[in-house]
């Protein structure tokens, strides 16, 4: 079992082994740079509740927090999950119909 690493925030934590170790709200697998990208979209905190029904306001509003206190980390991994980022670290390829395949794929 991994060890949960203690910060200072009540519900939000950072377990190795669980979303690459990068911070989530305690209990769930739901990453703070999840809530961050709803945000940045223009959705309320109230929307991003009912798209996440399982967290409630306190959470979202700490993830938000977290975020404003850590913000280039946050921002480095939104940037590292950034499809075309992605598709250059593990040397895939996009087809003309827009499926992303491994170079050694054969089309069917």
């Amino acid at each position: 079992m991994s060890v949960p690493v203690i910060t200072d925030y009540r519900y939000i934590t950072c377990i190795p082994g669980v979303c690459g170790g990068r911070p989530i709200i305690k209990g769930t697998r739901t990453p703070v740079k999840a809530i961050v990208g709803y945000y940045k979209m223009g959705l309320s905190v109230e929307e991003i509740l009912e798209g996440l029904p399982h967290l409630t306001a306190a959470q979202v509003y700490e993830a938000l927090s977290y975020y404003h206190d850590h913000q280039a980390e946050i921002e480095q991994d939104i940037e590292e999950s950034q499809a075309e980022r992605i598709i250059e670290r593990y040397g895939l390829t996009v087809t003309t119909d827009g499926r992303i395949v491994t170079e050694g794929s054969r089309e069917l």
